[in-house]
């Protein structure tokens, strides 16, 4: 991290040709013509009815069911940054890779989105267009890629290392500017203070579950955070310094900001794709 460094798919097959899904077989001919020894002419002069023309039998449709039992495995993903305010993807996507993460949820609090509108627009004084975080957490891991198959046997993992955890309270309130490592996103975030050690014994557990998949660990001498809004590219040089001071005075001097910045967390998190899956702490 810089600042401090922060921190889909349908399948096909091919199916068969008409010879093999239902079409004529070929040996109906030959039948026709010389079982017996006899041909059509002389089994039309015994009495034999016309011959019959074998039809394509026509292929059943498949239920929904069959067509859609896949479908949350796959997705097709577009890869198009101005569908997405110009995030950029810290690596390709590629069908079958899941984007996957660890992290503690952050309770929505109404005073909490109140301080965080107030930054931002304090931040357009320095030409800075922030977009507001539409939720907050903490992160526990890097966003790693995961195969599909990979994903229940990680979240058991994960379980298991965090299942002796308790529930504890953190104080979050030093306003803090990072980028992601390809600094090609900034973010303006409250660091945390009061719990630090309680989370790096969460991540010492993650790193092990992430180590059993050959995945990348988290940051060595992270900077615990939640992130309170973004942009593109890397503004550290416009929000750093006098901006940076003023953001901070106006989280000090934020109504009931020593309550409002106290969080308590009492599960973590992963997400993978579309899919979430929680831990409750005792």
């Amino acid at each position: 991290m810089s600042g401090a460094a922060l921190v889909g798919y349908s399948s096909s097959s091919s199916g068969g040709s008409e010879d093999e899904s239902g079409g004529s077989p070929p040996a109906a001919a030959g039948r026709e013509e010389g079982a017996g020894g006899g041909s059509a002419r002389g089994a039309a002069t015994h009495g034999a009815g016309p011959a019959q023309t074998s039809m394509p039998i026509p292929r059943l449709p498949l239920p929904d069911s069959v067509l859609n039992m896949f479908r949350d495995q796959e997705e097709e993903v577009t890869d198009d940054s101005s569908k997405h305010g110009g995030r950029v993807r810290n690596f390709p996507h590629e069908r079958g890779n899941w984007a996957t993460y660890v992290y503690l949820p952050c309770e929505i609090q109404e005073e909490l989105l109140e301080l965080r509108e107030l930054l931002v627009s304090h931040a357009r004084r320095y030409t800075v267009s922030l977009t507001a975080m539409e939720e907050f957490h903490v992160s526990l891991s890097q966003s790693v890629v995961l195969r599909y198959h990979w994903i229940n046997p990680l979240v058991q993992s994960l379980k298991e290392h965090v299942a002796s955890f308790y529930r504890f309270f953190c104080t979050a309130s030093q306003v803090k500017v990072y980028t992601n490592q390809r600094k090609t996103r900034t973010f303006v975030g409250l660091e945390v203070s009061c719990g630090h050690s309680q989370l790096l014994e969460l991540v010492s557990e993650v790193d092990k579950v992430m180590e059993e998949f050959d995945l990348p660990t988290f940051y060595k001498n992270p900077s615990f955070h939640i992130s309170l809004a973004w942009c593109v590219g890397d503004l550290t040089d416009k929000l750093e310094g006098q901006c940076l001071q003023e953001l901070q005075e106006i989280v000090d001097g934020f109504e009931d900001s020593t309550f409002l910045l106290r969080f308590q967390w009492d599960q973590i998190r992963c997400r993978s794709g579309n899919k979430f899956f929680s831990f409750p702490l005792r």
